[in-house]
């Protein structure tokens, strides 16, 4: 009996450590709070996969971002701005346009935000394992998918 209930104090305690060394949304926000354009993006994937995080999705609507982890962690950051209005109807070549200019650095985060939004961008997906950002509309069609530069490891 004794040798069951340290198995299993072992397991639990292996279990709670790998919980508590997984990512926070307080890391994940101190990250972003160092992006001011789209020029800053890849070296927020950077310090994203150094935290742990092998992917996310954040819905232009309203900002909600969900942030992916070994073992299925998942953790959501909750909306980050009053809800926008996205278009039933995408236009991916006016989205084109206003992806550049964010990533020339010409336009800050909220203000690419409300672009994607006209543009009918719903959500965009981040995965680490390929270093890409997929840009889908409502009806789950892909608009642009984009390589991120850097590494990811």
């Amino acid at each position: 009996m004794a040798i069951c209930l340290q198995i299993f104090v072992i397991l639990k305690w292996s279990r709670c450590k790998k919980l508590k060394d997984m990512f926070k949304i307080d890391q994940i926000k101190s990250a972003h709070s160092k992006v001011k354009s789209g020029a800053d993006y890849p070296a927020y994937v950077q310090e994203l996969i150094k935290i742990g995080v092998i992917g996310y999705e954040t819905y232009v609507s309203d900002g909600n971002t969900t942030y992916f982890g070994a073992n299925h962690y998942r953790i959501e950051s909750g909306p980050k701005y009053d809800a926008l209005v996205v278009s039933e109807n995408s236009d991916t070549a006016a989205f084109k346009r206003d992806l550049k200019a964010h990533q020339e650095g010409k336009t800050n985060f909220p203000r690419f935000c409300l672009d994607a939004a006209r543009s009918g961008v719903e959500k965009w997906v981040v995965s680490m394992d390929v270093m890409t950002c997929t840009y889908l509309d409502k009806n789950g069609q892909i608009l642009v998918t984009e390589s991120i530069p850097g590494d990811a490891h």
